[in-house]
């Protein structure tokens, strides 16, 4: 399961020897067939895998179409850049098993794939809880299975992650 980039990124930020063990949460493996989709609200340049990408296009339209606007705030991320979010974090001064319920490790987060997306909309700031108040996020309730996508992370959720309502990934990943 582990590769030896995992196994050492692992060791370097303390993420426990059991961590995803048993399945939950699952491993996936780094994205190959990426697309540029274009940047998030800071201008760094989104990715996703292509047909995720033509996914999330497709529901960008149709969101637009019903005077929604559906902005990506993350898409895909490499092993490294998700040991950069938990370093800093640690840095911070934040504790690991804090964190694990926030972040995945390396090697077991959804955006590996390139088909998960972190949505935001005007008005709402993002990756909050407030962000399910937003007609966006009604939106997104009564529309996403359309385009395969659904919230992975709802409250309670069996990976042990905190509510995540902004985060969706197309179903075939999850």
């Amino acid at each position: 399961m582990l590769n030896d980039v995992n196994r050492k990124l692992h060791e370097e930020l303390g993420i426990p020897a059991g961590y995803g063990t048993g399945g939950m949460p699952p491993y996936y493996d780094v994205a190959a067939d990426l697309v540029d989709i274009g940047p998030n609200a800071v201008g760094r340049m989104q990715r996703l895998r292509s047909d995720a990408a033509a996914r999330w296009q497709q529901m960008v339209e149709a969101a637009e179409s019903d005077s929604i606007r559906l902005l990506i705030v993350s898409g895909f991320r490499d092993f490294e850049y998700q040991a950069s979010l938990i370093r800093r974090k640690l840095e911070a001064g934040h504790e690991i098993d804090d964190i694990l319920k926030v972040n995945a490790a390396p090697g077991f987060s959804q955006h590996h794939t390139g088909c998960a997306v972190d949505i935001a909309t005007p008005g709402s700031r993002p990756l909050t809880e407030e962000f399910e108040k937003s007609e966006a996020f009604d939106w997104l309730g009564r529309r996403t299975a359309e385009f395969g996508f659904s919230m992975t992370y709802p409250k309670e959720n069996a990976y042990g992650f905190i509510y995540e309502p902004w985060h969706w990934a197309l179903n075939d990943v999850i």
